[in-house]
């Protein structure tokens, strides 16, 4: 934990696991949020600046700029997937309010540098989404490095995708965003799908966020209702998933995660396996290495394991936060 709210700059497709983690990062004490941005992924990007906007509001945020950024990857077309996040991105959460605020007149990338370069302390970039946003600011304003501190990215998978068999969505959405990213030249923390899907809000807590009288933390439940992180066989509400929202409790209470710096590196060729961030984790070269060469490789913070009661805890204690429990009770 720190004692100096940390910058945070989210990018982000909003979304229905990005509404979690902006929730957490505007209630969250120990963040100072300072700008979030938008890219096609979960939704088209129209449809995230909106949802982004909408969620800001009802937590409570102050005037945190938003910018939209791009509505497609480096190559391939936008995919979205609506069939998890619903037609809005948002779980199609009847009654959600238009948001009243506006996104500013910037494009993302010009957002992320201003808003970078600005910060008197290193700011901490988390990306929740597909990385077109990062990988089009580190190509074209490469002096932003010598203040980014750390990335803290939501993507890839050691184990298993979900995209594909061997892909997660973010990385598979714009493998080549992705490779980019992994030439930042900071520090980079991978929470990919080995640690995002463990992390699970129990029923009895979405229940009672759900009847909370405070916006922003009924919000969260509705949120939460809509992932399910398996079928309730009482009909009651399900557990829910906390998803992209755990990255960023990564970014406030590090020690949560176990991780190994491992070369990452990710497939950018067509078929099966494109999309896949393949993580070295033999202990010693094997005879690729020996016959062909080593390759340089980049390497990054994988996030391994999980204490998911911690994040849980940290979640609902800033998410409920003065402003949530007052209502309920």
């Amino acid at each position: 934990m720190t004692d100096r709210p940390i910058p945070v700059i989210i990018d982000c497709d909003t979304g229905v696991d990005d509404a979690l983690a902006l929730l957490f990062a505007v209630r969250h004490p120990g963040i100072d949020l300072r700008a979030v941005t938008c890219v096609a992924g979960n939704t088209d990007v129209d449809g995230v600046v909106r949802n982004t906007l909408t969620v800001l509001e009802l937590a409570g945020a102050g005037d945190v700029p938003v910018a939209r950024g791009a509505a497609r990857p480096l190559i391939e077309p936008a995919r979205s997937a609506r069939h998890v996040h619903g037609e809005d991105g948002m779980g199609d959460i009847p009654g959600l309010p238009a948001p009243s605020r506006a996104p500013v007149d910037l494009d993302a990338v010009s957002l992320l540098r201003r808003e970078i370069l600005a910060s008197p302390t290193p700011v901490t970039l988390v990306p929740t989404a597909p990385l077109t946003n990062i990988a089009l600011l580190l190509r074209t304003h490469p002096e932003v490095v010598g203040n980014i501190e750390r990335i803290v990215f939501m993507g890839g998978a050691v184990e298993c995708g979900n995209a594909t068999p061997v892909a997660e969505f973010n990385v598979w959405h714009d493998p080549e965003a992705a490779a980019v990213l992994l030439t930042a030249g900071v520090p980079i923390t991978m929470y990919g799908l080995d640690v995002f899907t463990r992390v699970v809000v129990p029923a009895a807590d979405v229940r009672r966020l759900r009847a909370s009288e405070e916006p922003g933390t009924r919000l969260a439940g509705e949120l939460l209702a809509h992932r399910p992180s398996a079928p309730d066989p009482d009909g009651d509400d399900p557990d829910g998933g906390l998803g992209d929202a755990g990255a960023v409790c990564a970014v406030v209470d590090p020690a949560g995660i176990l991780t190994r710096r491992l070369p990452v590196e990710v497939s950018l060729a067509p078929g099966p396996t494109r999309g896949q961030t393949v993580v070295d984790r033999r202990p010693r070269p094997g005879e690729a290495e020996i016959h062909g060469g080593e390759r340089e490789l980049h390497l990054v913070d994988v996030a391994l394991d999980v204490d998911v009661e911690r994040y849980v805890k940290l979640w609902l204690d800033a998410v409920e936060g003065p402003q949530g429990l007052s209502a309920a009770g």
